[in-house]
């Protein structure tokens, strides 16, 4: 699925005023999402996804918007929300296996840590899992006269990937694939010098350093709870932009 933003509307983009939040909020989240470096950038994509789809229940509102519902948006959209929902007990999960680390280090406890490097393994099986569904989604080939609600789509799949690969510990440039050689040799060093936070925990249990150990779990896991949180928001949002799809397509 590109990722391109087109249109084939009747009407201009700037004909309403809720064409034109929808058109700035995907692209503040297109921004957000190319900055994802750590558990706090992502935070504000996933708040930018929230804002995207505030956006698309103003936007349904429309009678011209509403002409291009169709039952193949709301099975799409039906997917979209199957994957958050997945996504959120991933996080949750992750959120919950720290927290049990962090009491194992505390109490020097070998067994609780390698509790944690065994689910952490498992917690990589099951993100490799949601990845590949969720590419397989977004290879999808779709009508262009949902164009517009398929851009939102696109880019919340891409945004939802980005989580996902930084809790599995792949870095920026290891996403990025399509790249240019030049975009990654501009982005090395700068990647090099922010190590993906779930990799960090590998290395500091490989080292044995407690105390650093313990202060970088007490910060993961207020970010991870934000995460969280925002991920929450989100669910509750796209079930409410689901309830207006299927109103729309039942009258």
């Amino acid at each position: 699925m590109a990722l391109h933003h087109s249109r084939s509307l009747s009407f201009p983009s700037s004909s309403h005023p809720a064409v034109s939040n929808f058109d700035e909020s995907l692209s503040r989240l297109r921004s957000s999402e190319a900055a994802c470096s750590s558990l706090s950038s992502i935070n504000a994509t996933i708040n930018g996804l929230r804002n995207l789809y505030e956006s698309i229940d103003d936007l349904l509102l429309l009678p011209h918007i509403q002409q291009i519902v169709t039952e193949e948006c709301v099975d799409d959209f039906i997917k979209l929300l199957d994957a958050c929902s997945s996504i959120k007990d991933l996080i949750s999960l992750a959120k919950q296996n720290l927290r049990e680390l962090l009491s194992a280090v505390r109490r020097k406890d070998a067994r609780g840590i390698n509790c944690y490097l065994d689910s952490r393994r498992n917690s990589k099986k099951m993100i490799q899992k949601c990845l590949k569904k969720l590419r397989r989604s977004s290879a999808s080939e779709t009508s262009e006269n949902v164009s517009l609600l398929k851009d939102a789509e696109s880019v919340a799949i891409s945004s939802l990937e980005s989580l996902l690969s930084y809790t599995l510990g792949m870095k920026l440039q290891e996403r990025k694939s399509s790249w240019s050689l030049v975009s990654k040799l501009m982005q090395s060093k700068k990647a090099s010098d922010d190590e993906n936070e779930f990799n960090k925990v590998e290395s500091l249990l490989q080292v044995n350093q407690g105390n650093e150990l313990v202060n970088h779990l007490k910060e993961m896991d207020s970010s991870i709870q934000v995460v969280e949180e925002e991920l929450e928001s989100v669910f509750r949002q796209l079930i409410k932009t689901r309830v207006s799809l299927l109103n729309i397509l039942n009258h």
